[in-house]
């Protein structure tokens, strides 16, 4: 019988991991449609090499920071470059296989890192981007990781982020907000006195793909994060589900009272607003306290994605900061309201410390690549697009691309 549950769960945990790097497909999707055709392949490149040099680097390095021997609860430091030797004499590591353990927490490096790519589309060099991505699984998601689930110091506090609406996309988000500040806005986007210019994406049904899929994948995404084929797997999914449902029909409805028109690539967002809000607490929430969750955060993200654009005056082409960094925040926030054993302050000083730590350590890794190699591409290649001149190709070879 224990041989038996062993399995299952091992069968189930592989099955939420391979749901979870699917989601690479859907942020590809979604990062494509919402910006325009002369960077498509860019993109793509973006979304894959975040994935390969995620896991890479979160083999050598990012396991053993965020699951090595607990230094002080602040930093794992064992394991380097032999993660296996964290496990015991029979390959465990928190009760499974130390490899599916693992290739688990790989996936979810690879999603944190890839929030920032839309974010930063259609004026960052290739390279840099490139430097990023690695150093975030190196030195940002694997430290916040151990705090949170590595057995440091906010999981003694008893900060709770069950599937990482902090750990995964509060981090990805404000990475995002800081590398879209340091790289600047997009040529045309702001006009002399700061107003801003609407830049539509080439193709809203790509993006449209990419949400149904990473609605899909969050299943994995959330219900995997048991670990286990325990027997709550379907209130889990059901708290997901409802989040997302709420959030994406709130707003519909607030953007079609507020600009005359239901938008429809806001209400894409919408859903993703809803799916990170609930990520944190959707083990410890009811499913009427789901649907409260996705409806503040079907407005929080209409609001978040203006003020980020109109006021704040960074250029996110995707919303990525608004979904991501924003609602992450706020559902981990409403744990600590509307969880079962979870407490408020606890969430206000997690979310707190794993945002300072974030955006400090974000803000010198973009200005360091920005005073050595450079972050941003000429004005000539942003206005000729990047799918030329930093791959040589057009993500459209025989069809008139005007834009």
């Amino acid at each position: 019988m224990e041989n038996t549950t062993l399995l299952m769960n091992i069968i189930w945990t592989m099955l939420g991991a391979f749901l979870v790097y699917f989601m690479q497909a859907g942020f590809a999707m979604v990062e494509t449609g919402f910006t325009r055709a002369k960077n498509a392949g860019n993109i793509c490149m973006k979304n894959m090499m975040d994935f390969v040099l995620g896991s890479l680097f979160f083999f050598i390095l990012g396991f053993p920071l965020m699951f090595g021997k607990n230094i002080a609860g602040i930093i794992g430091g064992s394991g380097f470059f032999n993660p296996y030797s964290l496990a015991d004499a029979d390959g465990m590591l928190n009760g499974l296989p130390i490899g599916v353990f693992m290739i688990f927490h790989t996936v979810f490096c690879a999603t944190s890192a890839t929030i920032v790519s839309g974010a930063m589309a259609e004026r960052t060099k290739f390279s840099s981007y490139l430097i990023y991505s690695a150093a975030i699984s190196i030195f940002i998601y694997p430290v916040t990781g151990h705090w949170i689930w590595g057995g440091g110091w906010l999981s003694e506090l008893g900060f709770h982020d069950f599937a990482g609406s902090t750990a995964v996309h509060m981090v990805g988000g404000v990475c995002a907000f800081v590398g879209a500040k340091i790289v600047g806005p997009r040529l045309g986007k702001y006009n002399s006195d700061g107003t801003p210019n609407a830049i539509p994406g080439h193709n809203i049904p790509l993006g449209a793909l990419g949400v149904f899929i990473l609605w899909f994948c969050w299943f994995g995404f959330n219900c995997g994060s048991t670990t286990a084929a325990s027997l709550n797997l379907g209130d889990i999914a059901i708290t997901t589900n409802l989040a997302a449902a709420a959030s994406t029909f709130v707003t519909l409805l607030f953007t079609w009272a507020r600009y005359g028109k239901p938008d429809v690539s806001m209400t894409l967002n919408g859903a993703l607003a809803g799916l990170v809000a609930i990520t944190a607490g959707c083990d410890v929430v009811t499913p009427y306290e789901a649907v409260i969750i996705g409806v503040i955060a079907g407005f929080i993200v209409v609001f978040a994605i203006e003020f980020i654009d109109k006021v704040v005056r960074v250029d996110d082409p995707v919303g990525a900061v608004g979904v991501h960094g924003c609602c992450g925040l706020v559902g981990t926030l409403l744990t600590g309201v509307f969880g079962e054993g979870c407490t408020f302050i606890a969430q206000l000083i997690g979310v707190a410390s794993v945002l300072v730590y974030t955006a400090v350590l974000a803000f010198i890794i973009f200005t360091a690549i920005k005073l050595t190699i450079g972050l941003r591409v000429t004005d000539q290649e942003q206005l000729d697009g990047l799918d030329m001149h930093e791959h040589g190709m057009t993500a459209y070879s025989g069809f008139r691309i005007d834009k």
